[in-house]
Order: structure tokens, then C-alpha cells, then sequence
């Protein structure tokens, strides 16, 4: 008995510095016996599988749920969850999640590569053509509907950038585009593996398919400090300048700055720029801006403080202050009513009447509400609809006239990240890309969500894509398409 007992001892020794505590599934009984240890080359190896959570899978069988453990449904086995990185044990629901997400991007890619894909059920082209033929659909809906259909079949393919230095587009990666007016040029933020940031203009009029090129012009203007918000404005003619916000840094305050396009040397030969003037103005740490084309503000621009908006005029240098309750993160002007709309981190929408003064206090003329901070406000062409996004992903179809939402678009995602929103009335389509790094394309006619654009690299906070998109990329002989920019390569998404 003695000996026994002593070579069973023994043997529990051994196993128990080799192993893991796991638990066993018995396929006879139905029950799951607590073991001894595993060691951490084998909880590697089950970490390379890719997991699935046990609720996901209680649901379809009869494996319990239990608390500080997953079950993975192909050793059938449970792993232990940890709080956090271990080196033992790597085994986190951050992990297992991350996993699963990229799982089913990779998925997704793939299912993207297929030519033949459908934006709504039951319409393709030869069924559009036919119900235009029977009558049942009108020349207005039957456009809508095959532009749609097109959008929903965009091919991707990698744009060949030309640059004064290729060896720096190798190591530099893209921050944000913004098209100009016309679609033929974007203006870039490209942050400096060495640090800091560096601007550009890439000049699309050569994006022409079966090989897509483009011209990047640099200048080397460099800062260290954070890029808030970006647009183009129009002082000398249209969209001659680019206005900066940019984060104050320890003393140095923040400031807005007008970059003259003609800095960018041979980036619109169309156009001959004379010798911009470079101006900048000290401001507090603004969190967005917007250049008005409308009369009543003509060369001024809007800053959105935090809890005021600052209405300045470039050429006079007249400032007006408007306080507000909340930190004001997106702004627009309008072009035929003297209003200008800001979004707000409280989620109030409201307009400020231009013709008023900030001392007066019927300044505020309409006011809409969204739960969730509001990160993006666009104002349709005939100025009686907004539509607006926020941080809880929520994008709303406001109308002006009676403060009602018209529509709701789903599928967007966002928890705390300042992304925009692009609204593209003409085309018919709203576009956003989420925190998870999915571009998606909604239907502005019915909201009705038409593709969702996987990104080409692994979804990350620091690499949620850039886009652009119009009917014209180029200029007016270009062609349709949505360009993409992420990491340090540019794609272009064409029209078959």
C-alpha cells in the first residue's frame, strides 16, 4: 500500500510541473473533471486556433458557461482567462475578440474579391433593365437604383504614388485625405516615422484605370503638434487655401493657420496661383473648423472651442465670440441662409444666426438633440435636412422645417472616436468608416446599407481608414470611385 501510494505520488509530481489546470470534457458521462496542469507551449498552441467564446456556443450545445474560462468548441476544452497579458498565459477575452475579429475580416475580404454582388435582393442589372422596359420603374429610380448596383461592385486596386521621395513613402503613413471641390485634388496629413507630421497635395488627374498613378507634391512645413480639423477655403478663388487647427503644446497656444495650395508647387497647373500669404491665428485648442461661402460671412472662418465658437474674418481680423454649454466638435456653414450649424460633445445641435451679434440673445436658431456626442454635421444641398453622426454610432437624417428625424442609418460603429461622415447627394449614398475600420455605404434615398468595405490590414485604433469618393475622381473627365487611404498605401475602388 505504501509503495503504491508512493509511485502514484510520484507520478502527480511529475504531471503537475508539466501541466496547466484544465478541465476535460467526457463525452460518456457529460461532465468535465478538473485536471492537473498544462504546460505553455500547449496553451499556445490552443491560442493559435481561432476561439469562440462559451456563450456563443452554450446556446448550441450542452457546454455550461463557466466563469473565468472559454470553451473551444474544437478541442473541447476550457482555457482560462486572464485580466490581462501574461507571459504564462496569453489568454484574454481582448485576445479571443481580436481574433474573432480578424477572422471574419479575412472572411469578408474575400467575399469582397467576387465581381458579382448584389446591393438589394432581387435587383441585378438584367432585372433593373427589365422593370425600366415593363414601366415599373421610372427614369429617376432606375438611375438611383443602377448607380447602386455599381457601387456595390467596385474593384479594389493599389494606386502607384510618384513622389520627390519615393524612400520616404515607404516609412510615412497617411493620417487623412480631403478632397477639394472639384474632386481632382486631395490635400494630406502624413505623419513622419521620425515624428511630427508633413502635408501634401496629391494630384489625381492621372487616376485613370488599368493602372491608377497619382502625383504627390510635398512641402516641407512640419509640425509637432496635433492636427484637430482640416478644410479647404475659398479667399483668392475656390479652394485656394487649406485651414489647420492645430493643438496647443505646453506655453505655445493652439492656432488656425491658412497653408496656400500654391505652396504645393505644380499641384493644380490648371490654375496659376499667385504667391499666397501664409496667415495664422492665435486661438485656444480648437476641436473643428469650417470656411463659409455663404455672403453674410464672406472670408470668414468658424472655430469650435471648447464651450464657444469663434467667428473670425481673415481680411479685417474681426473676431466674434459665442459661448456655448458644451465643447463644440463639428461645424458647417450654410451657403443660402446666413446660419452656420455646430455638433456638440453634449450632443445638442444648434445654428447661430449670422446677422445676430454675439451679444445679443436670439443669436441661436434652432436646436436638435442626438444622445452621444456629436462628431460630424452635413447639410444637404437644398439646406431643409441635416444629417449628423455621433460617438455612439448613431447616424441621423434630421429635417430642418420640423426638427424630426427623417431616418436612421445602422450599422455604424462608434464608441469614443472623432470620425467623419460623408454625405454624397448627387450620388444618392452616405458613407462612413467606423472604429472596427469597416467602410460602409448606405443608400441616402432609404437608408438601406449597401456594401461594407473591409480595410486591407488588420483593424487598429492607429489604422482606421481615410476615404474619398465622387462620381468625377480627377476632375470633370474623371471617373467614378472611392479612394482609400491607409498606412502608407493609397487604393482606388473603380466602377466596372
Amino acid at each position: 500500500m505504501y509503495k503504491g501510494s508512493w509511485q502514484s505520488g510520484r507520478r502527480y509530481r511529475r504531471r503537475s510541473h508539466q501541466q496547466s489546470p484544465w478541465f476535460r470534457h467526457c463525452a460518456s458521462s457529460e461532465r468535465y473533471n478538473t485536471g492537473i496542469s498544462q504546460s505553455p507551449q500547449d496553451s499556445g498552441r490552443g491560442n493559435d486556433e481561432s476561439p469562440s467564446t462559451s456563450s456563443s456556443t452554450a446556446g448550441s450545445s450542452s457546454v455550461p458557461d463557466l466563469p473565468g474560462y472559454y470553451f473551444d468548441p474544437e478541442k473541447k476544452r476550457y482555457f482560462r482567462l486572464l485580466p490581462g497579458h501574461n507571459n504564462c498565459n496569453p489568454l484574454t477575452k481582448e485576445s479571443i475578440q481580436q481574433k474573432e475579429t480578424e477572422k471574419k475580416r479575412l472572411q469578408l475580404v474575400e467575399e469582397d474579391k467576387q465581381k458579382k454582388k448584389v446591393a438589394r435582393m432581387g435587383f441585378n442589372a438584367s432585372s433593373l433593365l427589365r422593370k425600366r422596359q415593363l414601366g415599373f420603374l421610372n427614369d429617376i429610380s432606375y438611375s438611383r437604383l443602377a448607380h447602386e448596383l455599381r457601387v456595390s461592385c467596385m474593384q479594389k486596386g493599389k494606386v502607384h504614388i510618384q513622389s520627390s521621395d519615393p524612400s520616404a513613402l515607404a516609412s510615412d503613413q497617411f493620417n487623412l485625405i480631403l478632397a477639394n471641390t472639384n474632386r481632382d485634388r486631395l490635400f494630406t496629413v502624413i505623419d513622419v516615422k521620425v515624428g511630427g507630421s508633413k502635408y501634401s497635395i496629391i494630384n489625381l488627374s492621372r487616376l485613370r484605370i488599368p493602372s491608377p498613378t497619382v502625383r504627390m507634391y510635398e512641402n516641407l512645413y512640419f509640425t509637432n503638434r496635433k492636427v484637430n480639423s482640416v478644410c479647404w477655403a475659398s479667399l483668392n478663388h475656390l479652394d485656394s487655401h487649406i485651414l489647420l487647427c492645430r493643438m496647443g503644446i505646453a506655453k505655445t497656444p493652439g492656432c488656425a493657420t491658412l497653408l496656400p495650395a500654391s505652396l504645393f508647387a505644380h499641384s493644380h497647373p490648371a490654375v496659376e496661383d499667385r504667391p499666397g500669404m501664409l496667415c495664422s491665428f492665435q486661438i485656444p485648442s480648437a476641436w473643428s473648423c469650417a470656411w463659409s461661402l455663404n455672403t453674410q460671412a464672406n472670408n470668414c472662418f468658424s472655430t469650435g472651442l471648447s464651450r464657444q465658437v469663434l467667428l473670425t474674418n481673415v481680411v479685417t481680423g474681426h473676431q466674434q465670440l459665442f459661448g456655448t454649454s458644451s465643447d463644440v466638435l463639428a461645424q458647417q456653414f450654410a451657403v443660402l441662409a446666413p446660419l452656420l450649424f455646430n455638433g456638440c460633445r453634449s450632443g445638442e445641435i444648434f445654428a447661430i444666426d449670422l446677422r445676430s451679434q454675439s451679444q445679443c440673445k436670439g443669436w441661436k436658431a434652432m436646436r436638435l438633440s442626438h444622445d452621444s456626442a456629436v462628431t460630424s454635421v452635413q447639410i444637404l444641398q437644398e439646406e431643409q435636412c441635416l444629417m449628423a453622426s455621433d460617438m455612439a454610432g448613431k447616424i441621423k437624417l434630421w429635417d430642418l422645417r420640423t426638427t424630426k428625424c427623417l431616418r436612421q442609418f445602422e450599422g455604424h460603429v462608434n464608441e469614443y472616436a472623432y470620425l467623419p461622415l460623408h454625405v454624397h447627394e448627387e450620388e444618392g449614398i452616405v458613407m462612413a468608416v467606423g472604429q472596427d475600420c469597416y467602410t460602409r455605404i448606405w443608400s441616402l434615398h432609404d437608408a438601406h446599407l449597401l456594401r461594407t468595405i473591409p480595410s486591407p490590414y488588420p483593424a487598429s485604433k492607429e489604422d482606421i481608414p481615410s476615404v474619398a469618393f465622387s462620381s468625377q475622381l480627377g476632375g470633370f473627365r474623371g471617373g467614378p470611385g472611392l479612394l482609400m487611404a491607409v498606412r502608407k498605401d493609397l487604393y482606388y475602388f473603380s466602377y466596372n
